[in-house]
């Protein structure tokens, strides 16, 4: 399971550093093999990629055509495999990059089957430095049985 948030930086040639703890659970759990794509957000999204062909298989199987299309034009046709380096860090290709705006200062956060990175700005723009506002979240965390 993927959980927390990490600020990291992009270096210049465009790879990201992956937490310790994050490449443990890849390599345990799904092997190094990574797809990178577009979500609904404005970030990357990054799968590992057993769950992505998962949901490839998904989209792929829909009744819905006309959804199916949207989704393989949008999510799939913007997907790019990628493999952690031995450094335990990935390339983020330079188009998904300029489409989710991110450049140096990122945040990496853990959405249990894959990752969201963030850049740094529209993060704190999105949820404020205190994680989002508490009366926004109220409702969702009442239907959690804790």
């Amino acid at each position: 399971m993927f959980a927390g948030s990490h600020l990291l930086s992009i270096d210049e040639k465009g790879r990201l550093a992956i937490p310790a703890r994050f490449r443990t659970q890849l390599a345990d759990a799904h092997g190094q093999q990574l797809v990178i794509t577009m979500g609904p957000k404005p970030c990357l999204e990054i799968y590992p990629l057993a769950t992505f062909r998962g949901i490839a298989e998904q989209i792929q199987n829909m009744e819905d055509r006309r959804t199916a299309d949207k989704l393989k034009f949008f999510f799939i046709g913007r997907a790019v495999e990628a493999e952690l380096d031995k450094q335990g860090r990935v390339v983020l290709p330079a188009l998904l990059r300029k489409q989710a705006q991110l450049d140096g200062s990122v945040v990496l956060v853990g959405q249990i089957t894959r990752f969201d990175i963030w850049a740094e700005d529209q993060w704190n723009e999105m949820f404020g430095k205190q994680g989002g506002k508490k009366e926004d979240l109220s409702e969702a965390f009442a239907l959690l049985k804790r």
